[in-house]
Parts: C-alpha cells; structure tokens; sequence
C-alpha cells in the first residue's frame, strides 16, 4: 500500500498554519513560549519555516550532495543530543527569532504562499526527486525531507499551542501516524527498545520518560 506523504504534508501544514493564525499568538508573538530560549514569535516563525523550506526545496540543486536515509538523517543530527544549548539548537532558534522579526502577519503570509506554491507542485514531482533543507550538505530523497517537516509539524504545533494556552490542534489520522511512527523509532533508539516496550505497554515496570527528542 503506497503512503501519501504529499497530501500528509499538506494536510499537516494547512493544520500548523491555522494555529499559527490564532489571535492568542498574535496577541502574545514577544512573550516568552514554553520552549527554553524562544519567544512566541520565534516558535511560530520556526513553525511556519517548516513549509518555508519545503517550499525552498523544490528549486534547491542537490547535484553533488551525499545521501541520506530518513533515520540517518535523524541518528546523525547532531541537534538529537537534547541540549538546547547546543550549536546546532541555538542556531535554529536564531533563526526563528529572525523571522519573528518581520511580525505575525508578514510570516502567516509568506508561509500561505509557500503552502499554495508546494500544493501546485508536489503533485507533479518526480517520485524520486532529491530533497532536503536548503542548508544541509546532504540530501534526502523528497518524501522523506516532508516525513521530517510532519514530525516537527506535529510537535511544534503542541509547543505553540501550550505556549499561548490553547488547545494543541488535533493532526489527521495520517500525517500524525507519519509523525508518532518517526518519534517511536527515535525513542527506541536513544533508550532501546525494552524501555520503550515498557513506557507504552507495562506502566510498572517502566524505566521512566522514553522521548524520541
């Protein structure tokens, strides 16, 4: 059975944006959010970067890049260590707080065109088409780099939603199944899968909080 991660993104997108477009995240775009070193606006803008760079990907060359798979991608990253003074963490922050800086408005709409650009194009992509983050010096195969934009759809969604004290939106069956299968894998690799096994399955013997970030 072949899976629609095209339509899967899309949907997850049209479902980030909405909240992205809510008045409680206007209202408080320079507060504080529920993630350590970013602001409302900053959460919101990396949310909405997201579709941004997927959008960037579809004229991006990866001509001579390396390639990966989906959990090497992941298992390689060096921002998976969890710290969010790292590098790599600090400088996504920093990038949302930059785009935060063009106002709420100005990024609910530039993320509004890129949905609608990606909506007009992915149906017509290559299966095979290489994909990625414009900036990684790797590539993925297209499909998978959107696998990656659901999960961080879905997770970041709940962040901004806790953030401004409004229900966490509820995903479609399919592109929150893409995201829980990506973050189950991820759990099963960094505490094993006996610890995982037990945290969803055997609440008196598990070992304690089993996160796949």
């Amino acid at each position: 059975m072949s899976v629609d991660v095209r339509g899967q993104f899309l949907e997850a997108a049209r479902t980030g944006l909405d909240l992205l477009g809510a008045e409680a995240v206007r209202e408080q775009w320079g507060e504080p959010s529920a993630l350590e070193g970013f602001t409302v606006g900053g959460l919101a803008a990396h949310l909405a970067g997201q579709v941004l760079a997927a959008a960037e990907a579809l004229d991006t060359d990866y001509t001579g890049r390396p390639h990966k798979t989906l959990y090497e991608h992941y298992f390689e990253a060096a921002w998976l260590d969890g710290d969010p003074s790292s590098a790599s963490n600090t400088k996504v922050r920093a990038g949302g707080e930059t785009l935060a800086e063009h106002g709420p408005a100005q990024v609910q709409a530039s993320a509004e065109a890129a949905l609608t650009v990606l909506a007009e194009r992915l149906p017509a992509l290559a299966v095979d088409a290489a994909g990625g983050n414009p900036y990684w010096v790797y590539a993925t195969t297209f499909d998978d780099f959107l696998v990656t934009r659901i999960m961080e759809l879905v997770v970041h969604a709940d962040d901004l939603a806790c953030s401004v004290g409004v229900p966490t939106p509820e995903f479609g069956q399919a592109p929150f199944d893409t995201a829980a299968a990506v973050l189950v894998r991820l759990a099963a690799h960094r505490h094993g899968q006996a610890a995982l096994v037990r945290a969803l399955a055997r609440t008196e013997r598990h070992p304690g909080p089993v996160s796949g970030l």
